[in-house]
């Protein structure tokens, strides 16, 4: 499992792809590859990065090694009933198109053993309300990259929580700060993907 652990790491995707396939012909069930691979790889690379050893491109490189494992491990873990830790519904909120951010930190959920749903971009009020309602997500993430558009997350809590949806919400984005989470009653505030994860574990367990 070092070695994939590793592998995902250094961002070498056909290596971690074929890794994770021998991985299983080998008889490893998915659950001990994910934890002792792919979650425990994606937990170093969000260290490094929140210690500034290394950044976004650094990231996004590991990112694309980890999905490459997914994709092979995700169809035998729906066999084995391997239990998500929690469902996570993200999405860029109306008027913005970037998703490198949200991007990335669907990829840390995903690489933390979550399962994840992602809205995309330009997310509508009732976009959002309608996944909640049907996917009961254990958290809801509001991604804004736009001083024009992060007002937009407002309407979005406002129309989740009149719906009776007690997910909780964490927001960010370059122009969120904590101060804007606590303004708009999101849940919380995290400035990168690897502290949107944690943050999210840490309001499941005081849930």
């Amino acid at each position: 499992m070092q070695i994939l652990c590793e592998s995902v790491q250094k961002g070498k995707s056909k290596d971690t792809a074929e890794l994770t396939a021998k991985a299983l012909a080998e008889g490893v069930v998915p659950e001990i590859i994910l934890d002792e691979a792919l979650i425990k790889a994606m937990e170093i690379v969000g260290e490094k990065y929140k210690n500034g050893e290394i950044f976004v491109p650094e990231m996004l490189i590991a990112a694309r090694a980890l999905n490459k494992a997914l994709e092979i491990l995700e169809p035998e873990m729906l066999k084995a009933s391997v239990k998500a830790k929690g469902t996570v519904l993200i999405g860029t909120v109306k008027g913005d198109l970037h998703d490198i951010g949200k991007n990335l930190v669907g990829i840390m959920f995903k690489g933390s053993g979550f399962s994840v749903i992602d809205l995309g971009t330009d997310v509508a009020v009732e976009t959002f309300v309608t996944a909640a309602i049907e996917h009961k997500p254990d958290i809801i993430g509001l991604s804004s990259l736009l001083t024009t558009t992060m007002n937009y997350m407002q309407l979005i809590i406002e129309g989740v929580r009149k719906n009776g949806i007690l997910s909780k919400i964490i927001i960010g984005g370059a122009p969120v700060t904590s101060e804007f989470a606590a303004k708009i009653n999101a849940d919380g505030y995290a400035d990168n993907a690897a502290s949107a994860v944690d943050l999210g574990k840490s309001l499941l367990k005081t849930a």
